[in-house]
């Protein structure tokens, strides 16, 4: 396992994570997680990601009782917050949802404190300065070692290190946004300063587009699948025209590529974002150990991906940034 740091931070995450989100208590019971997640950990996985909305907080429970008993140094356990459940205070970056919610997170992980705390999305109702101040509380109190942001702009963020440099408080470390071949812009623009003028880290999610870079949708919508298990999954995808010819054809391609460099689709589509130095780690998914197997191996692919095969990616699917 490689392991990188986060960002500027002292802390160093597995280049592949493992996460929760949709599988943990959807798919898989205490049983079945405890068996992925321990392959992880035999394979070099330190880095483990979950979130108090996944599965009405059963993925945060699950995450605790598999790795209770594990030495507390040789893990890094992130969660986040913002959709703690019905109410019009359990929702939000509000100072009173922060403080209650990672009580709540902390509660059912079994765990005295996160390493890396997230608010899950940005939040327009709530001033950026109170969502700021209420992380910083939460840190200095122990309950987190770290915080940051997850598909913020990178205006809200910049404008949250200003906050807490003007109020010498601290600053969010790390933005989790989605990234893959298909979504990138940005990773590889937006975000450019930020990793630059800061040193912010990036644990990016969705390396396999929920599965459609693996060729798995080409026929259609498999049951059972993410896509056939989530609605708003498969109409966000529709919506974004993924599950539409032309993406299928680009698809095509990129499975031809593999087997061309002697790999599954998914480890070349693993592969490239490994492959980008400003990614601290990504998150992977299981619902079996075959699966954490595969994309582990997706390490040894990163070596294959010269120039030419990055130009002949970019050239499937046209969207680099400019």
């Amino acid at each position: 396992m490689e392991y990188r740091r986060l960002g500027q931070a002292g802390i160093e995450l597995s280049a592949l994570g493992f996460g929760t989100w949709i599988t943990f208590g959807d798919q898989l019971d205490i049983k079945a997680a405890k068996s992925c997640m321990s392959k992880a950990r035999e394979l070099g996985v330190n880095f483990f990601d979950t979130a108090e909305s996944y599965a009405d907080g059963v993925a945060e429970s699950i995450t605790g009782q598999v790795l209770a008993g594990v030495r507390r140094e040789d893990i890094v356990v992130a969660t986040k917050l913002f959709w703690g459940g019905e109410g019009p205070n359990r929702t939000g970056l509000s100072r009173k949802h922060l403080t209650e919610g990672i009580d709540g997170s902390l509660k059912r992980l079994g765990m005295e404190y996160v390493d890396l705390l997230f608010c899950h999305r940005p939040d327009p109702e709530t001033p950026i300065e109170e969502t700021v101040l209420a992380m910083d509380s939460i840190v200095r109190s122990g309950k987190a070692l770290y915080w940051g942001t997850s598909e913020w702009s990178a205006a809200s963020i910049r404008e949250a290190v200003r906050i807490a440099r003007e109020y010498r408080t601290i600053p969010p470390v790390v933005e989790q946004p989605q990234y893959n071949v298909l979504v990138r812009e940005r990773v590889e623009r937006e975000y450019i300063p930020l990793f630059e003028e800061f040193g912010i880290g990036a644990t990016t999610w969705s390396p396999l587009a929920s599965g459609l870079l693996t060729g798995k949708y080409l026929a259609g919508v498999p049951e059972p699948s993410r896509l056939a298990n989530q609605r708003w999954l498969r109409d966000m995808y529709t919506k974004n025209d993924f599950l539409g010819r032309e993406t299928a054809g680009k698809v095509k391609r990129l499975c031809a590529l593999a087997a061309e460099l002697g790999c599954t689709p998914a480890q070349l589509a693993l592969a490239w974002c490994l492959r980008n130095p400003r990614v601290s780690s990504v998150l992977t998914g299981a619902s079996r150990i075959e699966q954490i197997e595969e994309n582990l191996a997706a390490l040894e692919v990163v070596d294959r991906l010269d120039n030419e095969v990055i130009d002949r990616i970019d050239e499937i699917f046209d969207n680099r940034p400019a």
